[in-house]
């Protein structure tokens, strides 16, 4: 979730772990944090008898829900620690195997506007990401039910609605919903027009340095279930397609030097993309 400091990106993902019931933990990323801070560590003991051994404590990744706070701040070392726990559910420390909690999800917040002391996450991480949400600022009644809500009595908290077990339920249910073959050709169309090397779209051959890869499509594949489930429907359309388009393929394509100098986004050229099917 990307979007300026004070929107509640932090509070939403709190608030996502209650409701669901997870075991929920955050990590506030910053340049000097290291990758055993998140992992864990294997510490020295010796019992009573004298004999000494390796015990591993588990770092804040052994969750069911992590929060990954501006994870643009920490160094590349420290945010490549993720990368084996969001694609394999589980870490290696000191060359042994330990498995993550299941279900395991990663919620990560960025801010946009301040470049000094962050750095840019590396393409497969992002990569790994099912979507970027961009958080924008609240509209004046939103807004004006935050200041009003926020500064008066307590806020009521959040009670949970479902658990772990109920959640991996839902997740199994979304990958059982049928998919028509409409659907799924308008998914690799619009994928595929995005890669500059076999893409027919001007705006892609000129302005896009490297495209989305398969985990675009797997993506989409499963985010355009579950908006048909959730909005009541059995089966998803087009229009699920076009729907998550941007936050799904956003943070997979990048734009060349020039294209930026140029002011061109990578909204517009999903947009050009999106025309094929649309």
């Amino acid at each position: 979730m990307i979007g300026v400091p004070g929107l509640g990106k932090t509070r939403l993902v709190e608030t996502l772990g209650t409701v669901f019931g997870l075991d929920e933990r955050r990590v506030q990323f910053t340049p000097d944090l290291m990758p055993a801070d998140i992992l864990g560590s294997e510490v020295l003991e010796e019992s009573d008898t004298g004999k000494r051994s390796f015990r591993f404590i588990k770092g804040p990744v052994f969750s069911q829900l992590l929060l990954a706070d501006e994870i643009n701040r920490a160094s590349p070392r420290t945010q490549s620690a993720l990368l084996q726990a969001m694609q394999e559910h589980r870490v290696s420390v000191a060359g042994h195997y330990h498995d993550l909690p299941f279900p395991f999800h990663v919620l990560a917040t960025q801010n946009p506007l301040e470049l000094e002391g962050t750095y840019p996450l590396p393409e497969a991480q992002l990569d790994r990401f099912f979507m970027q949400v961009d958080v924008d600022y609240p509209d004046i009644e939103a807004e004006r039910q935050i200041m009003v809500h926020t500064t008066g009595e307590p806020e009521a908290a959040p009670k949970q609605v479902m658990d772990a077990e109920t959640l991996i339920k839902a997740q199994k249910l979304i990958r059982q919903v049928p998919v028509g073959e409409s659907v799924a050709e308008a998914i690799l169309e619009i994928v595929r027009a995005g890669r500059p090397e076999g893409s027919d779209i001007t705006d892609v051959q000129n302005h896009v340095s490297w495209g989305p890869g398969p985990r675009a499509t797997q993506a989409l594949m499963l985010g355009v279930r579950a908006r048909a489930v959730i909005e009541g429907r059995l089966a998803p359309s087009i229009d699920d397609v076009l729907a998550l388009a941007h936050p799904i393929l956003r943070h997979r394509m990048a734009l060349t030097f020039s294209a930026r100098a140029e002011g061109v986004t990578l909204g517009r050229v999903i947009d050009k993309m999106c025309e094929r099917v649309a």
